[in-house]
Parts: structure tokens; sequence; C-alpha cells
């Protein structure tokens, strides 16, 4: 049987970085390349504030082709759907027929994935739809997934955090309400090993700024 060529959305966070963990052990399924947005004007991961450079070398670090599309900044919704439009054409063109993502539970992100991909000969997988998350982050860290805070919402989580691993420590230190993944919005992480790494990404921790209501823990290459 043909495997399913497929293309993963790769925040740089743990989710992601667990998403392909699991599609990779789905004999079913072959994970072709990855593919982020990234913030044109600070050369960033929307939402994790991670530098392009990191993201570039971590993608190495998975083994995987990594795809870029830059949004504008501001981005209106205009912009975001004829950039993602063009992209979605071309990974047909390519004979790509699958996207996965690494949503765990919020329906209206998953919603719109689906409605976005709907009519486009793409189909939409979430591998790790539906888990509990106080489960899978026990999981990850089982199987030795290592990833960092790069931002926080400062109206959940006490700003010290930034930088912290993602870690025992961590999931004690969580006030009640916060998800153990952050799947709220809570915080974001970059991930920089675990099983779905051939090498570990070498990071170290910057400066936490506090910019448009979060908390940005700048994450850099090792020697810079």
């Amino acid at each position: 049987m043909e495997k399913k060529r497929v293309l993963l959305s790769w925040s740089s966070g743990k989710d992601c970085a667990w998403a392909l963990h699991r599609l990779r052990q789905d004999p079913a399924i072959e994970v072709v390349g990855l593919f982020t947005t990234l913030n044109q004007a600070f050369e960033r991961v929307a939402m994790h504030g991670v530098r392009k450079q990191l993201l570039t070398e971590q993608a190495a670090c998975v083994g995987l082709p990594l795809i870029t599309l830059d949004l504008p900044w501001p981005c209106s919704n205009e912009d975001y759907a004829r950039i993602m439009t063009g992209f979605i054409a071309d990974v047909v063109a390519q004979g790509i027929r699958h996207m996965a993502f690494g949503d765990l539970f919020l329906e209206d992100v998953r919603a719109y994935r689906e409605k976005q991909l709907a009519g486009t000969g793409i189909e939409p997988i979430f591998p790790l739809w539906g888990s509990n998350t106080r489960e899978l982050a026990q999981q990850m860290m089982v199987a030795g997934l290592k990833a960092k805070i790069s931002t926080l919402d400062p109206t959940k989580l006490d700003a010290s955090l930034g930088g912290h691993d993602f870690d025992e420590a961590l999931l004690a230190a969580l006030p009640e309400g916060v998800d153990p993944c952050g799947e709220n919005g809570e915080f974001h992480t970059l991930a920089y090993d675990g099983p779905m790494f051939s090498h570990p990404l070498g990071i170290r921790v910057g400066e936490t700024v506090v910019r448009d209501g979060f908390v940005f823990t700048d994450l850099l290459p090792l020697g810079d």
C-alpha cells in the first residue's frame, strides 16, 4: 500500500514535535516535510517568538525539509488567506494530499483548519486530537522530549517561568486551571530534544521581555 505523504504544521513547540513522533510510528504515513508561518518583520515564529535560525536548525535536527511562509506584520485576514491559498495549491501540485496538525482539543481551531482545507484536495490529520493533556505531558517527558517555554501569558503564569524547561517542576508550578500542555495559550515552547530528534538542538536562554501583553523569552543558538 502506498504511504500517505504528509506535511506537518510546525510551530517549533512540543506538541508538533510529539505529533511528528506519533506520525512516524504509523507505517501508513510518510512525513515529507514541515511548514511554518513566520512574522516577516521579526523573522520569528508567530506567538512562539522563536528565531528563524533556530527553526531551521531544529528542522535539520529532526531530519526534514522546512517550508517557511512569510506573513506581513500586521497581517490582515485577506493577506493570510491569499498566502495560504497559494501555498496549498503548490502542495497539491506536488502530489501531497495530507497535512497534519498538533492540535489537542480546541474545537474552533480544528473547525477553522478543516474549513480552510475543504475542497482543496488536502485532508487534515490530527494525530494528538482528544488526548488527556495531563497524561500526554507525562508521556512526552517519559519519552525524553525536552522543551523550554518561549512565550507565556502573564495573566495565567508567573513571568519567572519564561525559559523554564517543560518538566515535572513546571507541571508542579502551574496554577489550578492552567492546561498541562498550555493548549489554551497559557504558554508556548521550543522543543530541543527527544525521540523525534537525531541530535539535540543547542540552545541557551537569553533575555525575557514583555510585549503586546505576553512574556517572550529569547532562546538563542549556542555560541551566539
